[in-house]
């Protein structure tokens, strides 16, 4: 075999072995991308959200229902609530409507809308529970399922009067800071009224009470004059008494 032969065989061999090379070379690429095509799976697309058409008013109902909700709006954020949670709102009004269980008792409800434009009437009622909590501990205090609480100073034996029986008594009323607001002993005259004429806690406390006794009250703002102010009496307050018993008129 001459020398140009073997200059063939050379090169046809680089040959080979170059071609060899890059399927090599090919395959390993190849390999590589199908094994990070398992590990990174492709992206999803994310489908992008149509804008929620506004609403529409369709009909008479549908203006006077959307009215309301602006007029509540208004009226609310005029009282400086601009941040309330308007989906509780709809809830509340729905579950109202459709007499369905509330979360809050009108007692309640009323309370936190006041309280929030008046925080002195919340600090009346806070002192006014607070007080009574700590009370209702001392042995010789009783307390009724309203929540009025009693001491008696002292036991009569006597007949009680019934809720619609006109007693006279003598009394001093003072708010829970020791402020008096009202004295018979002081005006010299006995007062005398119907039970069913009275704040609540008057009415239920007298019913309990025989002729002659003499009790000290602590009457919560409930059974009291509310939330609401009432002459010298600031709303939300509990008030306390001590009334004596004198005489018992039945009705004719």
């Amino acid at each position: 075999m001459n020398h140009h032969h073997f200059k063939c065989l050379d090169y046809f061999c680089a040959t080979i072995l170059n071609m060899k090379k890059y399927f090599l070379t090919g395959c390993t690429l190849l390999f590589a991308s199908m094994i990070y095509s398992q590990k990174t799976p492709p992206k999803k697309m994310v489908p992008v959200k149509s804008a929620t058409p506004a609403p529409t008013l369709k009909n008479e109902n549908d203006s006077l229902s959307y009215a309301i909700g602006l007029s509540v709006a208004n009226f609310y954020r005029q009282q400086g609530m601009g941040k309330l949670n308007s989906g509780l709102v709809a809830t509340a009004i729905n579950d109202a409507l459709a007499n369905k269980k509330i979360l809050l008792t009108e007692e309640q409800s009323n309370l936190l809308l006041m309280c929030h434009s008046n925080q002195q009437l919340c600090e009346n009622v806070k002192s006014g529970e607070k007080f009574l909590s700590g009370n209702k501990k001392n042995s010789n205090v009783r307390t009724t399922k309203t929540g009025l609480q009693y001491e008696v100073l002292t036991p009569g034996n006597g007949i009680k009067p019934g809720p619609t029986d006109t007693v006279t008594v003598n009394y001093k009323g003072t708010l829970l800071n020791g402020t008096e607001f009202d004295n018979s002993y002081t005006r010299g005259t006995p007062a005398s009224f119907a039970l069913n004429a009275v704040i609540k806690g008057w009415t239920e406390a007298l019913q309990l009470m025989p002729l002659g006794s003499k009790y000290k009250l602590y009457i919560p703002y409930q059974q009291a004059y509310g939330l609401n102010d009432n002459g010298p009496i600031p709303g939300g307050s509990m008030l306390i008494f001590e009334i004596e018993l004198l005489n018992i008129k039945k009705p004719k």
